[in-house]
């Protein structure tokens, strides 16, 4: 089996730290599972925004806007009143 895992090593505050060790100890995990599920969805949700940013540029820079009709439509469902 091919192991494809590096070692990252960080500081982080002491509180953060004795944070991290009491949700260790809570839930039954080890510090390197928790700190994998934090990076890993940071990094997930991270790469989801700025992947959605540079398409909406993407458009922005192609003229595609949504048409005053279509805004009306929007803020209608949505209840805004256009303030």
């Amino acid at each position: 089996m091919i192991n494809n895992n590096t070692v990252l090593a960080l500081r982080m505050p002491t509180e953060t730290r004795k944070k991290l060790n009491l949700l260790a100890e809570a839930t039954g995990r080890t510090l390197s599972f928790l700190a994998l599920e934090a990076i890993s969805s940071y990094v997930e949700m991270q790469s989801w925004q700025v992947e959605e940013t540079k398409k909406a540029l993407n458009e922005a820079d192609e003229g595609d806007f949504a048409t005053p009709a279509q805004m009306k439509k929007f803020l209608a469902k949505w209840k805004v009143n256009g303030r």
